[in-house]
C-alpha cells in the first residue's frame, strides 16, 4: 500500500464519525425547517432568521474552544498527553465566559431585525426563538470543548453517537414543543428553540460520562482544579481568537445574506433557507474531512513528521475536490426533486430550485477552501487564514452580492440570484488562497516549528 492510501484510509477513519455527526447535526436543523414549514411561512422565516444570528455568533466565540483541537493533537503526537487536561480545565474558563456573552447577545438580539424591517409576525417568531436557544449556550459550547478533546485524542466516534442519540430525541421534543403536545405550550417555530436547547444539555451530560472513559482519564482531566492561568489562555486566543474570526467571517456573511434576502419577502427567504439547508448537508462531509485533517496534521506536526503532515493535507484536498464534483453534478440533476420535500408551495419551490444552480457551481470552491483551512489548524497557522477569509467575504463576496442583489450596478436588481452569485466569486477566491498558503506552509519547516512552538 503507498503512503498516500494508507494516509487516505486514516483520514477516511478519522472523518467518517465527524461525517456522521455533522449530518446528524445538520438533520436536526432540516427537521426545524420542514417541520416549521408546515407550519407557516412566517414560522419558517422567524427560524431562518434566528439561525442567522445564533450561528455567526456562535462560530464567533467557539473558535476560542476550536483551538483545543491543533493543540491537543500536537501534544499526543509530541507523546505529552499528561498535559492535554490543563489545557481543557483552562478551556473551560473560556467556556463559561463566552457562553454568558452569548446569552445576553442572544436574549436582547430583537433590535437587528428591528433594524433590517423584517415583518413583526416573522420577527416575533425570531425573538422568541432566539430566547430560547440562549438557556443552551453554555452546554452547547462545554460540549464542543469535550467533542474536541475527543477529536484531538483520536477518537471521533463519541461526537457520532451524541449526535445519533439527539436527532432520535429531536422530533418527539420538537413534536411537543411546536404543535403543544404531551402537556408542553404550544410555541409554534420558537419550540425549535427550546428542544435545541434541551438537547445541547442532554449532550454536554453525555459527553461528561464519555469523558469517564479510559483514554480520556489518562490526560488527568479530572485530577484537579484549575484557576484561570495567564498562559494556558492566551494559547487559546492566539490560536483561537482568527479561528473565530475566519468562522464568523463566513457564516455571517452568508447569515447577512439570508438576513438582507428576508427584505424581498417571507416567500424568497424560506427559498433561501431550504437552499442554504441544502449547502449545509453538502458542506458537512468536507467540513468533517477538514476537521479530520487538522487532526493528522496536528499529530504529524507533534511528532516532528513534517512530510506526512503535508502529504495528509495534500490527500485530503484531492478527496474532497472529486467529492465536490459528484456532489454538484448530483445537485443540478435532483433539484427539483430534493425541494420538494421541504416545503409543498410552488412558488417557494421554483425559486429553490434555480437558486441550487449556485449552490452545485461552487461546490469545487467551498469544499477544496474548508479542507485548506482545516489543514492549516492542523499547523496552527490561523491569522494569515483569518485575513483571507475576511476579505473573501466582505471584500469580494459581500459587496458583489449586495451590487447584485440590489441592483446597484445593473439596471435591474437580480435579487436572490444576485447574492448567491457574489458569494459564489468570494469562495472562490477564499479556495484559490487558502490553498496557496497550505502549499507554502506545509513546505516551510522553518514556519512549521515556530507555529508550533505557540
Amino acid at each position: 500500500m503507498t503512503a498516500s492510501a494508507e494516509e487516505f484510509r486514516t483520514l477516511v477513519r478519522l472523518a467518517l464519525p465527524l461525517m456522521a455527526a455533522q449530518l446528524l447535526q445538520m438533520a436536526q436543523g432540516v427537521m426545524d425547517t420542514i417541520m416549521a414549514g408546515r407550519l407557516s411561512a412566517p414560522d419558517l422565516a422567524g427560524i431562518a432568521l434566528g439561525l442567522n444570528v445564533l450561528w455567526p455568533s456562535q462560530f464567533l466565540v467557539s473558535g476560542f474552544v476550536l483551538a483545543a483541537t491543533p493543540i491537543i493533537a500536537q501534544l499526543r503526537g509530541a507523546g505529552r498527553v499528561g498535559e492535554v487536561g490543563e489545557v481543557v480545565r483552562q478551556g473551560f474558563w473560556i467556556v463559561t465566559f463566552a457562553a454568558l456573552l452569548l446569552m445576553l447577545f442572544w436574549r436582547n438580539v430583537g433590535f437587528v431585525y428591528v433594524w433590517l424591517g423584517i415583518d413583526a409576525q416573522t420577527l416575533e417568531v425570531a425573538r422568541n426563538y432566539m430566547y430560547a436557544t440562549s438557556w443552551g449556550a453554555f452546554p452547547l459550547l462545554g460540549y464542543f470543548l469535550l467533542r474536541y478533546l475527543c477529536e484531538g485524542m483520536g477518537h471521533t466516534k463519541p461526537a457520532m453517537y451524541m449526535a445519533l442519540a439527539a436527532l432520535i430525541l429531536k422530533l418527539p421534543l420538537n413534536y411537543a414543543f411546536m404543535y403543544g403536545h404531551w402537556g408542553a405550550p404550544k410555541l409554534g417555530g420558537a419550540g425549535c428553540g427550546w428542544a435545541s436547547a434541551t438537547l445541547w444539555w442532554a449532550e454536554f451530560l453525555g459527553m461528561l460520562l464519555v469523558a469517564r472513559l479510559p483514554f480520556i482519564r489518562v490526560t488527568g482531566l479530572f485530577d484537579r482544579f484549575s484557576w484561570p492561568q495567564g498562559k494556558q489562555l492566551k494559547r487559546f486566543f492566539v490560536i483561537g481568537a482568527p479561528i473565530g474570526a475566519t468562522g464568523f467571517a463566513e457564516v455571517f456573511a452568508f447569515s447577512l445574506m439570508g438576513l438582507l434576502i428576508g427584505r424581498f419577502g417571507a416567500e424568497t427567504l424560506a427559498s433561501h433557507q431550504i437552499v442554504g439547508t441544502l449547502n449545509g448537508m453538502t458542506f458537512m462531509v468536507p467540513l468533517a474531512l477538514g476537521m479530520a485533517t487538522t487532526i493528522r496534521v496536528g499529530f504529524n506536526v507533534g511528532a516532528n513528521d513534517f512530510e506526512r503532515a503535508r502529504l495528509a493535507s495534500m490527500v485530503a484536498l484531492r478527496a474532497a475536490a472529486l467529492f465536490a464534483v459528484i456532489v454538484g453534478v448530483g445537485l443540478l440533476l435532483a433539484r427539483f426533486f430534493v425541494v420538494s420535500l421541504f416545503s409543498t408551495d410552488p412558488k417557494v419551490t421554483a425559486l429553490a430550485a434555480t437558486v441550487v444552480i449556485f449552490v452545485a457551481a461552487y461546490q469545487l470552491a467551498d469544499d477544496t477552501q474548508v479542507v485548506a483551512i482545516g489543514a492549516l489548524r492542523g499547523y496552527k497557522d490561523t491569522q494569515v487564514p483569518m485575513w483571507i477569509a475576511l476579505f473573501g467575504y466582505w471584500v469580494v463576496a459581500v459587496p458583489i452580492a449586495c451590487s447584485l442583489g440590489f441592483g446597484w450596478l445593473l439596471k435591474e436588481p437580480l435579487g436572490i440570484y444576485g447574492f448567491w452569485a457574489g458569494m459564489t466569486a468570494g469562495l472562490a477566491f477564499v479556495a484559490v488562497a487558502a490553498t496557496y498558503r497550505l502549499w507554502r506552509t506545509a513546505g516551510d519547516v522553518a514556519r512549521i516549528a515556530r507555529l508550533a512552538a505557540a
